[in-house]
């Protein structure tokens, strides 16, 4: 079942994927590492929309938090990606290649790119469950 788009009802839907996927559990069991995403307004980059924590360790989300965005405070996360709302559309609708947002700064990314890079697979298998995920609308 599909979810608005960034919304907690998404980001609950998308836990409960990670943890009950045998192949994410595979793909990413020796990931570990949390990451921020700051869904960012089409019409004004840079002022969040919305803020998603997730704390993916060896191939389970140990917690998924859909965080007030007003507040201002960004948990301390080994990852941040930050993007404008369509930006994240495309890579949760198939739409983008991942790897290719964050080549091109489409997403940024705050954090040791290099440990990103020598993950690829589980980068890819994560947005992977975001597309089953589904978004409304």
């Amino acid at each position: 079942m599909a979810h608005p788009f960034p919304s907690g009802a998404w980001l609950e839907a998308l836990e409960s994927l990670l943890n009950s996927d045998k192949r994410y559990a595979e793909v990413a069991r020796n990931w570990e590492a949390d990451i921020v995403f700051v869904v960012e307004h089409d019409e004004a980059p840079g002022a969040p929309l919305a803020v998603f924590y997730l704390d993916l360790w060896h191939g389970r989300c140990r917690k998924a938090e859909y965080l007030d965005p007003a507040a201002g405070l960004l948990p301390d996360a080994k990852f941040t990606l930050r993007a404008p709302r369509r930006h994240f559309l495309k890579v949760v609708t198939g739409e983008l290649d991942a790897m290719q947002a964050m080549m091109t700064r489409r997403l940024r990314v705050e954090g040791n790119m290099a440990y990103m890079l020598r993950n690829v697979p589980s980068v890819l298998d994560f947005v992977r469950c975001c597309r089953l995920v589904g978004v409304e609308g």
